[in-house]
This record gives C-alpha cells, structure tokens and sequence, in this order.
C-alpha cells in the first residue's frame, strides 16, 4: 500500500469512529469511553488541534472541540451530556491523571 492510500484509509476511519460517537452513540457519556478505554471525545478533539498546531495552523482548544463536535462544545453539553455519579468521577479522577497527565500507580 502506498503511503497517500494508508494516509486516505486512516482519514476514513477518523471520520467513522468521528460519526459513531458523535451520530450513532451520542448517548454514550465522555466520562463512559474515558474510564473504559483512557480517551474520549475530549481527547480526539484536543488531537485534531494538536495535528493541526503541528503543522502550522493555529487552533485553539474550543475551535478543535467544535471541528471535532460539529459544533461548539457548550452546546453539544446542553443537549448530550448528564451528570455523573460519584463512582463515575471517582474513576474519571484516576483514568484522567493516567491517561492525560501520564501519572500512573
């Protein structure tokens, strides 16, 4: 496979999990997919804005939330997300300093 046909692939599955969290599942809570897997639609934003930082274009934390969200970030809270149980941000504590700050143990 030729590197453009891998780049083009990759893209492809970007936007398809991009759709099936933000489309298809978007029942399923930030706080769910961090405490099961260490990222969540947070953090694929904050990559899209570190991808395009990398490469020159300036993009701040709220414009990449909304590139990622399809819209700004205030607005798909009000309208997906709900409050978590204590358990919920208990776990959130340690899979966010494991995962984000790189803190382990």
């Amino acid at each position: 496979m030729d590197n453009q046909t891998r780049i083009e692939i990759e893209a492809a599955a970007f936007r398809r999990l991009q759709k099936h969290l933000m489309e298809d599942r978007p029942e399923v809570q930030n706080i769910d997919t961090m405490n099961l897997a260490g990222f969540c639609r947070n953090c694929l934003s904050r990559w899209y804005q570190e991808a395009a930082n990398a490469r020159g274009i300036e993009m701040t934390k709220a414009e990449g939330r909304e590139a990622f969200y399809g819209m700004p970030y205030d607005d798909w809270k009000e309208k997906f997300q709900t409050d978590a149980s204590a358990e919920k941000q208990a776990a959130f504590d340690v899979a966010f300093r494991e995962n984000v700050l790189g803190e382990k143990g």
